[in-house]
C-alpha cells in the first residue's frame, strides 16, 4: 500500500487564485479610502461599458429579427459578453464581480463587514450613474431606433411586471454563478485571450438564458428613463433590483466567493 504523505494543505488546490482575489480585495478598499474620486470613476466606467454594449445588443436583436430567434439570442448574448471581457480587463469596478472579491476578502479578515457594505453600495450608486451618462449622451442621436426602443421596453416588462419575485431570485444566482465562476477561472490563466474566453462564457449563458443581472437591469431602465419613461411600473423595477440584488449576491459572493474561499483554507490562515 502506498503511503499518503499528503496533507490537508495539499487540497486547497487554487488557493494562488484566492490569494489573488485577497490581495485585489484590499486594493480596492485602499482606492476607496485613499482615493474615492478613482474608485467612482472605475465604477461609472463599468456601467458605461455595461449600458453601450448594451445598446450594441440591442441593435443585433433587431436587425437580425428576421433570422431563427434563438440563434439572434445567441448572437446577443456573444455580443453582450465584450462588456465584462472590456471591464475586467480595464480593472473597471462592477458590482456583481465585487460580490466575490469582497466576500472573498472578509472571509479571510482583509475586510471588515461594513466596510464592505458601503463598497458595494457606492460601487452600484456608480455602476447606474455610468449607464445615465450613456444613454443621456446618446438621447440626442439617433442611435436608438423605434425597434430598439420597442425591444428595450418588452425586455424591461418581462424583467419587471411579469416576473415574479422568486423568479427574479432564483435567476439572480443562476446569473451571477455564471459570471464569476467564469471569473475565478480566468485568474488562473496569465494570457489575455484566456481570459476573456472564459469571461465571456460565463456572460453568454446568463444572457442567452435570460437571468437577471442587477447592474445590466439598472442600466435598462436608465434607457427606459430617456426613451419610454412613461410605459416603466417603477414599484415593479424597486421588486427586481431588490431580489437581483440579493440573488446576484448569493450567486457570486456565497455560491462562488464564499465556497471558493472555504475550500482554499480557514479564516486564519491567510498571509498576504
Amino acid at each position: 500500500m502506498l503511503k499518503n504523505e499528503k496533507s490537508i494543505k495539499d487540497t486547497y488546490t487554487s488557493r494562488e487564485t484566492v490569494e489573488s482575489i485577497v490581495s485585489q480585495a484590499q486594493m480596492k478598499e485602499v482606492m476607496y479610502n485613499q482615493t474615492p474620486a478613482r474608485y467612482a470613476f472605475k465604477s461609472i466606467m463599468s456601467g458605461f461599458l455595461l449600458a453601450i454594449v448594451t445598446v450594441f445588443m440591442l441593435a443585433i436583436k433587431t436587425q437580425f429579427s428576421g433570422a431563427l430567434e434563438g440563434v439572434v439570442n445567441l448572437l446577443g448574448a456573444i455580443a453582450f459578453s465584450l462588456a465584462l471581457v472590456l471591464i475586467v480587463l480595464t480593472n473597471s469596478e462592477l458590482l456583481t464581480s465585487n460580490f466575490m472579491y469582497l466576500t472573498v476578502g472578509w472571509y479571510y479578515k482583509a475586510l471588515k463587514l461594513n466596510k464592505v457594505m458601503i463598497i458595494f453600495i457606492a460601487c452600484f450608486i456608480f455602476n447606474i450613474i455610468g449607464g445615465l451618462i450613456l444613454f443621456a449622451l446618446m438621447k440626442f442621436t439617433h442611435i436608438m431606433t423605434p425597434d430598439m426602443i420597442k425591444a428595450l421596453t418588452k425586455t424591461v416588462d418581462s424583467k419587471t411586471i411579469e416576473a415574479t419575485w422568486y423568479a427574479i431570485l432564483v435567476k439572480g444566482i443562476f446569473c451571477n454563478f455564471f459570471i464569476n465562476i467564469g471569473i475565478y477561472i480566468s485568474l488562473q490563466f496569465k494570457d489575455g485571450l484566456s481570459k476573456a474566453f472564459f469571461i465571456a462564457c460565463g456572460v453568454v449563458v446568463f444572457v442567452f438564458m435570460g437571468y437577471e443581472h442587477v447592474v445590466f437591469n439598472a442600466g435598462l431602465y436608465a434607457g427606459m428613463l430617456f426613451y419610454n419613461f412613461d410605459a416603466v411600473a417603477w414599484l415593479d423595477v424597486l421588486k427586481n433590483i431588490v431580489f437581483a440584488f440579493i440573488g446576484n449576491y448569493i450567486g457570486g459572493g456565497i455560491f462562488v466567493g464564499l465556497l471558493y474561499a472555504y475550500l482554499n483554507g480557514h479564516r486564519d490562515s491567510l498571509k498576504i
